[in-house]
């Protein structure tokens, strides 16, 4: 089966399909193997190959010398092998070119089977291979169909797949609309290479702040990071490398012209642009803004820190239904507990009352303790005698010990008080509970004696006492 000017078709499906030269020809050269073994058996050794000058894929049958044929299909005798080489001898494998033609039609049919599914693994495999090094980056497509909510959408040599959770609230889509997302997933499957896009995840962000800043792309601002509630929210924080340049005017723009065109992807999403700083406690600032912050107290061994605002900025730090404040968390990287002036006051207030309500510790030792960070009881009982020792008024581990007894005596004779005083207040319902039984009983009791089923009760007249207005009237009327 000769194929005319193969090379020619090799080279054109190469290009239309972005399948390696190589792959296809070994493909064939498959296929004509198939070809083959269709026509004569499995049992047969033969070699295909594909030469890149001639365009041609030549067949050759391979056969062992031996004195005595067993199997005619892969042996020859001594005679008939010198007839091809006259220098074989035995044991030798001699080779003779195929005649393709004489496949015949079935085989024909079957090598083209092969032809067919193999161009289609190495289009997979192209596929995959040029996508999957692309994650992260922003593709532009068309919107083919939509499917259950997910958006299917071409991208040329393939369709990839927006899932539902990955596409913007109550943004809309239609067959034939341009769409641009970012490249989250390439999963290989054996139906082919699966890409799965987002609309929602901060890189999409990152990526359209990178095409839209030109300083960006030449790295002398840089983003630290970037959070978001897609459809409504977003903060990204932004750093420069050069002093002369600030980063947070470069990614506005001339009139907000940069932000705006971010803005207009992301469906009207307000960005908020944040200066990076070294310090946490510094870059938490920024990210709370337009926020004041009048102290930050920092746990590092827990990550987290309390932000402290005046309270007229704490609905403002903590934003609507605490968005701004999850953002900043998210953000930065910090566990974030925002509390008022007042309420921050208070607790410190309770907090010394309590090392003030602590056997042994008098105004100096608590105003001692308490510059040394421990603001209650609570933190005093969970201290350990090392670092009490190092404290000016304490001696010895003794004494360390024993104000960490008390402590804890202190707290749970609070806890009891508590307790007692939550029991009493339940219990004051129950009061009003047994008198309307009381008056249950009694009436069950009026409605037995109506029905006769127990005996009605003495009758007796009660006088009525009259006031001394309502005397002088009665005299007046017998007169």
């Amino acid at each position: 089966m000769l194929i005319t000017d193969i090379k020619r078709v090799i080279e054109q499906v190469s290009r239309d399909k972005g399948i390696a030269v190589e792959i296809l020809a070994k493909t064939l050269e498959e296929a004509l193997k198939s070809a083959a073994r269709k026509k004569y058996g499995n049992q047969i050794d033969i070699e295909a190959h594909y030469s890149p000058d001639t365009g041609e894929i030549e067949v050759f049958q391979f056969k062992e010398v031996v004195e005595t044929i067993t199997n005619p299909d892969i042996q020859v005798t001594v005679e008939e092998g010198r007839e091809l080489d006259p220098e074989c001898e035995i044991g030798d494998s001699l080779g003779t070119k195929m005649d393709t033609s004489s496949f015949g039609r079935i085989a024909a049919q079957s090598a083209k089977q092969v032809i067919i599914q193999k161009m289609k693994d190495a289009e997979k495999d192209a596929i995959y291979s040029s996508f999957i090094d692309r994650k992260g980056e922003i593709i532009n497509g068309i919107v083919q169909r939509i499917d259950r909510g997910d958006i299917i959408v071409n991208i040329g040599q393939t369709e990839a797949v927006l899932p539902q959770r990955e596409q913007i609230p109550k943004e809309t889509y239609r067959r034939g609309d341009r769409i641009r997302a970012n490249i989250m997933k390439v999963l290989s499957d054996s139906r082919g290479p699966q890409i799965v896009l987002s609309r929602t995840h901060p890189d999409f962000l990152i990526n359209l702040f990178k095409t839209e800043v030109p300083e960006i792309s030449e790295g002398i601002v840089t983003i630290q990071g970037a959070a978001r509630e897609a459809g409504n929210r977003a903060k990204i924080a932004v750093g420069s490398s050069d002093f002369d340049i600030d980063p947070v005017g470069a990614c506005v723009g001339m009139k907000g012209s940069r932000v705006q065109n971010v803005v207009q992807e992301l469906r009207g999403e307000k960005i908020d642009i944040i200066p990076w700083h070294v310090d946490a406690a510094k870059f938490v600032c920024n990210a709370l803004a337009p926020a004041e912050i009048s102290r930050v107290i920092i746990d590092e061994e827990n990550n987290s820190m309390e932000v402290i605002v005046p309270d007229e900025f704490l609905s403002v730090a903590i934003g609507k239904r605490g968005q701004n404040v999850r953002l900043a968390s998210k953000l930065t990287g910090w566990h974030l507990d925002v509390q008022s002036e007042s309420v921050y006051s208070q607790a410190m207030k309770d907090g010394y009352d309590s090392l003030m309500g602590v056997a042994g510790v008098n105004i100096g030792l608590a105003d001692i303790l308490y510059e040394k960070g421990f603001f209650s009881a609570e933190e005093l009982g969970n201290a350990a005698i090392e670092d009490l020792i190092q404290i000016r008024g304490i001696d010895d581990e003794g004494k360390a010990q024993e104000l960490i007894n008390n402590a804890r005596i202190a707290i749970q004779n609070t806890k009891l008080k508590a307790k007692a005083l939550l029991k009493a207040e339940e219990e004051k319902p129950g009061e009003v509970s047994i008198k309307e039984e009381m008056a249950a009983q009694t009436e069950t009791e009026v409605s037995e004696n109506e029905s006769g089923q127990s005996e009605a009760p003495e009758e007796r007249e009660i006088p009525v006492i009259e006031s001394d207005a309502e005397a002088s009237e009665q005299e007046v009327d017998k007169e």
